[in-house]
């Protein structure tokens, strides 16, 4: 009896994050086998179903996983979209699944942050979207166009995938957007850059939130550890929460004259516990080892004096070895310790040599968001954030938002 053929999946990811990727695939996906790697590009080769591919959620270093179609090459803009509609597992696709969304972007070739480069939907990726409509209509696809159009995909749906590889070579899968960064085109949740932005921790402090969805409402208190020169606190700031900064260095206006901020200019263990008893909520980014930002959060939240409800953490990374999935285990389970039971790891778009660690006490937390969200009768396109709202409302953080430039490949 032959056997069944096998499915490609492959996953983009931060470039240089392809080994940590690779070696969390085959200690949790052992049915899956390396069969393409560049640059910020991975692909495996599965006897999985494909149902059994897309369960669960993506890997820890994985910005996205799709389930191959197949690649098309060509110099030609016109004729490479063209060919994309005409892939037997792409028509087979369109004809057994209402396919809801077509996401188009492009591999990344720098790592966020350097010489000002942050991920994004790129001016070539545009472009490549406005051709694969154009051969779409002529494909006799026209009544689907309204659905390939939208950037955001509905909740649950199928939706088309074309990464460019390179300019001239491009992947086509698909998956299902069954998780909030999975609406989005490359996971890329977008988010803002305000002018007076004091640092890039802004941009990871606001994907976080976007990215966990933490049930935090307007007037919520935090405490940041290791706060200058203030850009993670900038952001929440600009929510709407109270600020409690913990740093023994300056903090950079606009932040340290902000009336919702208060910088404590010690390290955190020489803080008294009972000074962070009004704070609700918890953010570390601290340059240290992974093991030392969680003895320092550690050391807080288990404290009687305090009740923090949930935690926004960055884990730096001083190599790879950090990140393997044991030590990524132990992390969560160390967290779990102190009764947080929904803790979740991420490699976010704007980290770098970092990942991210979300933990709430429980799942019931979000529901109690979602079911808080009803009753405020605000429109689902909108998050007001000035600051004559009220300040018991939530924080809405799926709202669209501008994007910071985009780049091309370099």
């Amino acid at each position: 009896m032959s056997a069944a053929p096998a499915t490609f999946v492959f996953c983009t990811c931060q470039p240089g994050a392809e080994q940590p990727l690779k070696t969390e695939v085959a200690a949790r996906r052992t049915e899956w086998r390396l069969a393409f790697s560049r640059p910020g590009f991975v692909s495996f080769k599965s006897s999985q179903s494909v149902g059994a591919i897309l369960d669960g959620s993506p890997p820890v270093f994985a910005r996205t996983r799709s389930v191959s179609l197949g690649r098309v090459k060509n110099d030609s803009l016109a004729a490479a979209a063209k060919a994309v509609w005409e892939i037997e597992g792409v028509q087979s696709l369109l004809a057994v699944a209402e396919v809801a969304a077509l996401h188009v972007w492009q591999r990344d070739s720098l790592l966020p942050g350097e010489d000002g480069f942050e991920p994004t939907v790129t001016a070539m990726a545009q472009e490549i979207k406005r051709a694969l409509l154009v051969a779409a209509k002529e494909a006799g696809l026209e009544s689907r166009l309204p659905l390939f159009e939208a950037t955001v995909a509905p909740k649950d749906a199928v939706v088309l995938d074309v990464v460019a590889v390179e300019p001239d070579e491009w992947y086509i899968g698909w998956h299902f957007a069954s998780s909030r960064i999975e609406r989005w085109p490359g996971g890329m949740l977008p988010v803002a850059a305000p002018s007076d932005m004091v640092s890039r921790a802004y941009l990871k402090l606001e994907e976080a939130l976007k990215w966990s969805a933490l049930p935090a409402a307007r007037g919520d208190v935090w405490v940041e550890l290791g706060c200058a020169p203030g850009g993670a606190s900038q952001a929440l700031l600009n929510r709407g929460f109270h600020v409690l900064g913990v740093d023994p260095a300056e903090v950079d206006e606009p932040v340290a004259s902000h009336p919702r901020f208060a910088h404590i200019r010690r390290r955190s263990s020489e803080v008294r516990r009972i000074d962070f008893g009004p704070a609700q909520w918890l953010a570390a980014d601290l340059n240290v080892t992974p093991q030392y930002t969680l003895d320092a959060v550690g050391d807080v939240v288990t404290h009687p004096a305090t009740s923090i409800r949930g935690l926004v953490l960055t884990l730096k990374l001083a190599n790879w070895d950090v990140a393997s999935p044991q030590n990524l285990e132990a992390y969560l389970e160390r967290v779990r310790s102190w009764g947080y039971r929904d803790v979740r790891l991420r490699q976010l778009v704007h980290n770098r040599h970092e990942i991210c660690l979300v933990a709430l006490h429980s799942r019931s937390q979000r529901r109690m968001k979602r079911s808080r969200g009803r009753t405020t009768n605000r429109p689902d396109d909108s998050a007001d954030t000035s600051e004559s709202s009220n300040d018991t409302e939530p924080v809405r953080f799926d709202a669209p938002t501008a994007i910071i430039p985009p780049h091309h490949f370099r």
